[in-house]
């Protein structure tokens, strides 16, 4: 399959449009067109569904564009890989969480590069799922995640633990003597899935199933500037949040009728990786 047509999926899988992903990719409509077509005659599927003002993606579609994103993934690591081995000896690939890395990771990983001048690094932010998938493509060395890896050739150990926090602006907290569980889901509450596993199952699971929330955002370090505005209440690991908390930005609500879980991160990495263990040990 040609690369440019996959990247051509996948830019119109998240435009929905021939003419913007056209402009976006600087090319002639008619060329979008003609890269999707030569993909939907390769897999002998439709992947889109045509309608009026854009398209959607078929089931199949959904299933392809998994492995469009590795496939793209695995070629972008492939050339960081060998334009990196002519000038440092040693590359380490770190994928990570967005809350462990600003709670944990950061003066880690700058305090290792600044003694290790001779490794490359490269570090890649994401969900856990994601991550632990790239680890087991050879994507990135180590990963950082809310979710255990328990699979032959790798070693998975728990990294940390950290206390999860319902969080508000103290201006915008309507409940200072604490929450209830009833109270929690008709409150203002601002989505972030930055959890996974345990923890994330908690979460959403004090919510309906269908529940309506009127906010929602994908990574976890934008949601502070949300909460310190005071637009509402969120769950955030404490150290992800710790100079807002010390500083009085934010507050943590106290919960009356439930009890919030330990945050468990996990640490893994293929058993024959050096570069990986290299890392750890200097941590």
């Amino acid at each position: 399959m040609n690369t440019e047509s996959i990247k051509t999926f996948i830019m119109l899988s998240k435009l929905k449009n021939f003419t913007r992903t056209a402009e976006r990719m600087y090319v002639a409509q008619s060329t979008v067109t003609n890269r999707i077509g030569e993909l939907e005659n390769e897999t002998g599927k439709r992947l889109f569904i045509r309608k009026q003002g854009g398209v959607e993606l078929t089931e199949e579609g959904e299933l392809f564009l998994g492995y469009a994103l590795r496939i793209v993934e695995l070629e972008e690591s492939f050339i960081q890989q060998v334009n990196s081995a002519a000038k440092y000896d040693r590359k380490l690939r770190i994928g990570a969480i967005n809350a462990v890395y600003e709670g944990e990771l950061y003066p880690l990983i700058s305090g290792f590069f600044r003694a290790n001048e001779d490794v490359s690094l490269k570090v890649v932010l994401g969900h856990s799922a994601d991550l632990l998938r790239m680890l087991q493509d050879d994507v990135v060395d180590i990963a950082f995640s809310y979710i255990p890896l328990k699979k032959a050739g790798f070693e998975c150990r728990r990294f940390s633990s950290d206390k999860l926090a319902l969080l508000v602006s103290p201006s915008a907290n309507g409940y200072p003597n604490g929450i209830t569980k009833k109270q929690l889901v008709s409150c203002r509450y601002l989505m972030c899935n930055f959890a996974f596993g345990d923890a994330g199952e908690f979460i959403r699971s004090l919510f309906p199933s269908r529940h309506a929330f009127g906010f929602e955002i994908d990574n976890s370090g934008k949601l502070l500037d949300y909460l310190k505005d005071g637009l509402g209440y969120s769950f955030l690991p404490c150290k992800m949040a710790k100079k807002e908390i010390a500083s009085g930005e934010l507050t943590e609500v106290r919960t009356l009728d439930f009890s919030l879980p330990e945050l468990v991160t996990y640490c893994s990495y293929r058993k024959d990786s050096r570069i990986a263990k290299f890392f750890l040990d200097f941590a």
